[in-house]
């Protein structure tokens, strides 16, 4: 997997960051986007499984520019309690020029974009499909596939992002990657057809606004079951790739996805129809470009390797101005 030399990079420089929605998450987008191609038809499935290897291996690299790019971080979120009631009614009928305008740019990522960045993203996959570059097409609709999973996650859209504002740390990986990692082998990923979307600002906005309507659930549960069980059993330690992490218990873990009754297989759910559907909308808007004439992607390995050394740079970098 090309991921796994800058995932070693970040355990030596960034140990203090390195948890569960770090190291776990990288099973979650993988399954997602893995998934999301056996949705698509057959005109598209064969270019796709043939590429399988790359669409879920480099599944995580938003997250790994996410420390290294200025620039990335807030194409992952959108913190809508960071807007009013009335103000969140107004964003999904902007598009983003008409949103930097009313708001400004800085005020924007400021609080986070990941609907436009879909939107704009479908819009550069389409280009790709037209060039019919192998390359393009990958790397694009393997990002995309990306941040459409982090828009269908409750806390990628509010501030409480790790419920560092509710005394609930640790939250986030808990229901992003634990959950799935024990559970997911029961889930029934299989969503059907691919089908054309004739919105994608609506359908970006849709996937935030649901996934922000399952927030209460998700902090409350955990408050509720983390008052009602004592610490030493809320928590075990476990190595995961040569680290020694504390997770929440397999028994707590249990209790709390029976609260949430199905909520992050629907929300895995929810991600896997909305990528394979936006793949499907860009090549169609396309024109449905004859994908069996494009060849697999063959990486050059050089070239991968000089991608991680300017990642691994900027992280240096990142690390030298924190020191200071």
């Amino acid at each position: 997997m090309y991921f796994k030399p800058l995932f070693f990079a970040f355990t030596l420089l960034f140990p203090n960051i390195i948890s569960e929605n770090i190291t776990w998450g990288f099973y979650s987008h993988s399954l997602i986007n893995r998934m999301a191609v056996y949705s698509l038809p057959p005109e598209m499935l064969g270019f796709f499984k043939e590429n399988i290897d790359y669409v879920t291996d480099n599944a995580v690299n938003p997250d790994q520019r996410r420390y290294a790019v200025v620039g990335e971080a807030p194409r992952h979120f959108i913190d809508l309690d960071d807007y009013s009631d009335s103000v969140q009614v107004i964003l999904p009928k902007l598009n983003w020029n008409q949103a930097v305008e009313k708001f400004t740019e800085d005020s924007l990522m400021a609080h986070g974009i990941v609907p436009w960045q879909i939107q704009k993203m479908t819009y550069q996959l389409t280009q790709a499909f037209v060039k019919k570059s192998n390359r393009d097409i990958l790397r694009i609709a393997t990002d995309l596939g990306h941040y459409i999973a982090d828009s269908n996650v409750p806390l990628h859209t509010t501030s409480n992002y790790n419920g560092q504002k509710t005394n609930q740390v640790g939250i986030h990986g808990f229901w992003e990657s634990r959950l799935p990692e024990l559970y997911s082998k029961d889930y029934d990923l299989f969503i059907g057809k691919a089908e054309y979307e004739n919105n994608i600002q609506k359908r970006s906005w849709k996937s935030v606004l649901n996934a922000n309507a399952a927030l209460d659930s998700v902090l409350k549960f955990e408050r509720f079951l983390t008052e009602k069980m004592d610490e030493e059993k809320k928590f075990t330690i476990e190595e995961r790739n040569g680290i020694t992490v504390r997770a929440y218990s397999r028994n707590f873990s249990s209790e709390y996805h029976k609260m949430l009754d199905n909520q992050v297989e629907r929300q895995m759910k929810a991600s896997i129809k909305m990528i394979s559907d936006i793949w499907f909308t860009a090549w169609v808007d396309a024109g449905q470009p004859d994908l069996k004439a494009i060849p697999k992607l063959e990486i050059d390995p050089k070239e991968e390797q000089d991608v991680m050394k300017s990642w691994l740079q900027r992280l240096l970098d990142v690390r030298k101005e924190s020191d200071n």
